[in-house]
């Protein structure tokens, strides 16, 4: 299987890679520095990058990534697409649990379903593909808030109004930015009948490896079914589950490989 990697590709990724928020231009010079690859060398990936558009030459020398991966990230990212990387892990999980489960991203300031998997069990909670749902008082909502920018929280929280849906909302402001802030602390976030009377929920995010939340997974039903118990044991699959999902995100990519071809 080894034999079958082209190593250019691998190259041209780990160059890629070096990009970060902290250092978004690049020279031949970081390059050779930082892979191992000779002058020539780099400076020939450098300008084929580019020749494709992955990389835009700032000025003589130095390189920024190209838009063309904005491009391709919403692509990536486009919820059919999601939908169906996650779908198998929702349907593993619902047997697993006896339990509804689903997924969501956020769009227009709601938490939206994506993919869903239902209990065959009586009383289970059906939501559908498409349904939109409130963030503040919703477990998937409060793993979105906790993990966007600071000046995205705050430009929804202060936009949007908060209805007290049951008497376990949470519409302080103060006690909300708490609550989030413990979520983003432990990685996941429960719903205790918060919008809905006798409904629980629990749900995790599932991460980039730079740490943006592009989909949450949860399961969900009856108070009197879904108990603390029951919870605890659907946040350990849970748990599982996406760090399974965020793997394969970026396919049988290992770094003993790369570091072969680099040394080649």
């Amino acid at each position: 299987m080894v034999a079958q990697i082209n190593g250019s590709v691998v190259k041209a990724f780990t160059i890629l890679k070096l990009f970060s928020q902290e250092r978004p231009e690049l020279t031949a010079a970081d390059v050779t520095r930082e892979t191992g690859m000779n002058a020539i060398t780099a400076h020939r990936f450098l300008r084929t990058l580019e020749h494709v558009g992955a990389l835009v030459a700032v000025t003589k020398g130095v390189y920024r990534l190209g838009y063309v991966f904005a491009d391709l990230g919403d692509r990536v990212l486009r919820s059919d697409a999601l939908a169906r990387l996650l779908q198998p892990f929702l349907n593993r999980l619902t047997e697993e649990l006896q339990e509804a489960t689903m997924a969501t991203v956020f769009r227009s300031d709601m938490v939206t379903c994506i993919a869903r998997a239902t209990s065959r069990r009586s009383l289970s909670v059906d939501i559908r593909v498409g349904t939109q749902l409130e963030a503040y008082c919703t477990a998937h909502g409060k793993t979105w808030l906790a993990h966007m920018p600071d000046h995205e929280r705050e430009r929804y929280l202060q936009s949007v109004e908060r209805v007290r849906f049951t008497t376990n909302t949470i519409i302080d402001l103060e006690a909300l930015n708490a609550e989030l802030e413990k979520v983003r602390e432990q990685r996941y976030a429960v719903n205790d009948s918060e919008r809905e009377d006798g409904i629980r929920a629990v749900a995790v995010p599932i991460l980039t490896r730079t740490g943006r939340m592009i989909a949450g997974i949860s399961a969900f039903g009856p108070s009197s079914r879904f108990t603390e118990s029951a919870m605890r044991k659907a946040l350990d699959r849970l748990r599982a589950a996406a760090e399974e999902v965020e793997d394969s995100l970026y396919g049988d990519e290992r770094s003993s490989v790369g570091s072969d071809v680099m040394a080649r």
